[in-house]
């Protein structure tokens, strides 16, 4: 029993950090400071924990990785949204997005 709690103790953490990323990214409409391989590469590394949590038998992980993997989808959802957004802006007003640019040093 001691150790389930402590495996749904560390899964809660990395649930709400991660879930705080996308929260933030989305409230913000930004894609700034994000690698667009972020969540791509938690959507692969979530769906090979799914499988392996699932041979094993290991229910934490197996919902763990199922709520990471949501959250990495919604989490690419979110930055693809916000690249289109940020793309159209550009477009509109190619001066205010060379400034933004130059400031985030891309």
């Amino acid at each position: 029993m001691g150790t389930e709690i402590i495996g749904w103790s560390a899964a809660t953490i990395l649930l709400a950090t991660i879930s705080r990323q996308v929260y933030t990214q989305w409230r913000e409409r930004s894609t700034q400071g994000l690698s667009k391989w972020l969540f791509v590469g938690q959507l692969a590394a979530s769906t090979g924990f799914v499988i392996y949590s699932w041979m094993l038998g290991n229910w934490v992980f197996v919902v763990t990785n199922v709520l990471m993997l949501v959250t990495a989808a919604g989490g690419q959802w979110i930055y693809l949204r916000n690249r289109r957004r940020e793309e159209r802006a550009a477009a509109a007003h190619p001066k205010r997005a060379s400034k933004q640019r130059a400031r985030r040093g891309t």
